[in-house]
């Protein structure tokens, strides 16, 4: 069972696309971004599928608009982690927030942990009963049927405007196709939220790094072992200003001339 997983586990790795067609399959929700679940009505249902009968469904709030109702969501899932013994931290203050990559990375941990158990089955879980029994989840039923029927009456052709029909033979017909222009800007504006998940997980990444070579740096001042030749060696290799494979040579060097000292510091007896 998946409860604290670290952040290089391949859990992490799967996409937003991939989340989302999970979201629908599983709750027959129809989501266009990670973020629209923040409110955590979804984690709530999500539980509900996985453990049938556990999450009081009657206290989740699928219409939770402002961050206090949201968090009273949050607080319905940390008592399930309680008594499933879940380890697992919720970031309630940034999840509120809607922030993409905090709720696709939260997401990605509920997918995780779902299909840890008998495989995210459903055991006869009725969606629709479970949704119903919390506030707003009607609403949030009524709105899905829609969205699939206009989906698939968008397939259509679009009636050219009355301006474009008037147009004589003289003139060159347009070749713009609005329907394929829309789907490229959809298409643009997938790539751009992308883009920014990316940038948002390697500055994640970089500060992860920094703040562990901070750690050592600091270790490195400690009175008791700042002269001695291991940490001269390690401050070689921090504070050299390129990415020359001679700085690790040197620092080896610095460490082959002082063999006592190094063993008196090993930990190993």
């Amino acid at each position: 069972m998946a409860t604290n997983i670290g952040m290089m586990d391949s859990a992490y790795f799967v996409g937003r696309s991939e989340i989302l067609a999970w979201i629908s399959s599983t709750l027959h929700l129809n989501l266009s971004k990670v973020e629209e679940a923040c409110s955590g009505a979804v984690h709530c249902q999500l539980m509900d599928v996985v453990h049938p009968g556990m999450v009081p469904m009657h206290k989740v709030n699928f219409d939770a608009k402002n961050e206090y109702e949201m968090i009273q969501n949050y607080k319905v899932l940390q008592d399930i982690f309680n008594k499933l013994k879940i380890t697992k931290h919720i970031e309630v203050s940034k999840l509120v927030k809607g922030r993409p990559l905090d709720n696709l990375e939260f997401m990605q941990w509920m997918k995780r942990y779902c299909d840890s158990i008998n495989r995210g089955s459903l055991h006869n879980y009725n969606l629709v009963e479970g949704r119903e029994a919390s506030k707003g989840g009607k609403e949030v039923g009524k709105k899905t049927a829609p969205q699939q029927s206009s989906t698939k009456g968008s397939t259509a052709a679009p009636r050219p405007p009355a301006s474009l029909a008037r147009r004589t033979g003289n003139d060159v017909p347009s070749s713009v196709n609005p329907s394929s222009q829309s789907a490229s800007m959809a298409a643009y504006d997938e790539q751009i939220t992308e883009l920014k998940l990316s940038v948002d997980s390697l500055e994640t990444e970089r500060d992860f790094y920094f703040a562990k070579l901070r750690d050592i740096e600091i270790l490195c001042q400690t009175p008791e072992i700042e002269d001695s030749a291991i940490v001269e060696a390690i401050k070689r290799i921090l504070y050299a200003t390129d990415g020359d494979a001679s700085v690790v040579t040197e620092a080896q060097a610095i460490v082959s001339l002082y063999p006592k000292e190094t063993k008196a510091l090993s930990p190993i007896a």
